[in-house]
């Protein structure tokens, strides 16, 4: 017996459940200045139930190259990555349109 998405009740293998909510959601990347003036990108506005954060954290944090953690529904990263996180989020299925 299949796997079944609970949702939208189709296989796991088709299912569409979390395509339509990446390209739904209204994403915030800014900076802030931490300790000692270090910079830190964070990214807000990702749906924890839709999407599994610790995930895409580790997705970026590899491409980035910089630690980072995600916590209370936001994704710290170290360092400016602003530009870089954008093409990143795009690239992994987020809308553009969506994304500040």
């Amino acid at each position: 017996m299949q796997d079944t998405c609970p949702k939208c009740g189709l296989p796991r293998e088709l299912c569409v459940c979390e395509t339509i909510s990446k390209e739904a959601q209204k994403i915030k990347v800014y900076t802030i200045k931490k300790r000692f003036g270090k910079l830190s990108t964070v990214i807000r506005g990702l749906d924890e139930k839709t999407i599994d954060l610790r995930k895409l954290t580790t997705t970026l944090k590899s491409h980035l190259a910089c630690g980072g953690t995600s916590k209370d529904g936001k994704i710290e990263l170290q360092g400016n990555h602003i530009s870089k996180v954008k093409e990143l989020l795009i690239k992994e299925g987020f809308s553009e349109s969506m994304i500040e």
